[in-house]
């Protein structure tokens, strides 16, 4: 039974986590955007909001089972361990091809991305007209902040412990917002490259203790943005459920200005990076890179569609079976 268990729910919530981990590894792309995209958003924000005053009673009354169970532990271990494995296993492959084929690379995940969008968006079901154009006005707002926030400019970093958990509390709630990327949330509060030059002296065993002290605080910073942020998204979606996922998939849209396959960096850089503000640009003249792009682009945009449709079928035919049961 509980290899069974392990084959049939465990695994395929370590697959997710998988492509969750990937997403988190590209500019400009989000976990939030593949764990919406898969089905289980609503449950992973259950599952951190979950963090409440019944599981600590749980957990000084000595009841670990039902800790475990109101937590729903099994699914979140699962989903980190696929998390965990995909940035450290698939970091260097999507490195290379950022690197050496960043044009295609991007074009792939634009498609990705705009598919994504267009199912998120599916999902809002207004109940009259009025609600209809307040979803269309949200969406489109939603859809221009996020456009906005992509490509602004950095602030300038504030020195302090404080700034420090602030930075750590924003750019979680980032990374679990659909279309927007927590990692590029902290390139633009300036923290970005002071992170992980500590996570990066921290493995090398050179960290000193301000260092850790300075990760610390991060850290309590991210637990306390995330287990906040989840009870009031999860709110969101149960109150008022049309109007959050109108802006959920404007986000999406939005994040599109930043894996349009045409970047360029501001004048005098010559190389682009994870750090690097880029502005999107249109390719003059069409020559053969730029058709494969499109291909490339329309190929993945199929992908995700057929994989909805597929999915939407297979729980539509388990549904009839079960009512006929």
């Amino acid at each position: 039974m509980s290899n069974r268990r392990f084959l049939a729910v465990d695994l395929p919530n370590a697959a997710r986590g998988l492509l969750m981990g990937a997403a988190d590894i590209i500019p400009g792309v989000s976990g939030g955007t593949v764990a919406l995209l898969l089905g289980i958003y609503p449950r992973l924000l259950t599952a951190i909001s979950h963090v409440d005053g019944q599981f600590l009673g749980y957990l000084r009354q000595g009841q670990w089972r039902d800790a475990a169970k109101h937590l729903d532990l099994r699914f979140l271990v699962a989903l980190a361990v696929g998390i965990l494995t995909g940035v450290v296993t698939l970091a260097g492959l999507l490195h290379f091809l950022l690197q050496d084929y960043r044009e295609l690379t991007l074009a792939a995940f634009f498609g990705l991305i705009l598919a994504s969008s267009v199912i998120v968006l599916r999902m809002i079901k207004p109940t009259s007209k009025q609600q209809t154009v307040n979803c269309w006005l949200t969406g489109i707002v939603a859809a221009g902040f996020a456009a906005w926030l992509v490509q602004s400019a950095y602030l300038e970093p504030r020195e302090g412990l404080l700034y420090v958990f602030i930075c750590g509390a924003i750019a979680i709630c980032a990374m679990i917002l659909p279309g927007i990327s927590g990692a590029y949330i902290l390139v633009l509060l300036g923290k970005y490259e002071d992170i992980t030059g500590i996570l990066h002296r921290l493995k090398a065993l050179d960290a000193t203790g301000d260092d850790l002290w300075t990760l610390v605080v991060f850290a309590a910073g991210c637990v306390v943005g995330l287990l906040t942020f989840s009870k009031v998204l999860k709110a969101l979606l149960v109150r008022q459920y049309n109007p959050t996922m109108a802006v959920l998939g404007g986000f999406m849209l939005g994040s599109l200005v930043k894996v349009w396959p045409f970047q360029k960096p501001p004048a005098g850089v010559t190389e682009i990076t994870k750090t690097t503000i880029t502005h999107p640009y249109w390719p003059e003249p069409i020559d053969s890179q730029v058709i494969w792009c499109a291909v490339i682009a329309v190929v993945a945009f199929a992908i995700v569609v057929a994989a909805d449709h597929f999915a939407q079928r297979s729980s539509s035919e388990d549904h009839e079976q079960a009512t006929k049961a």
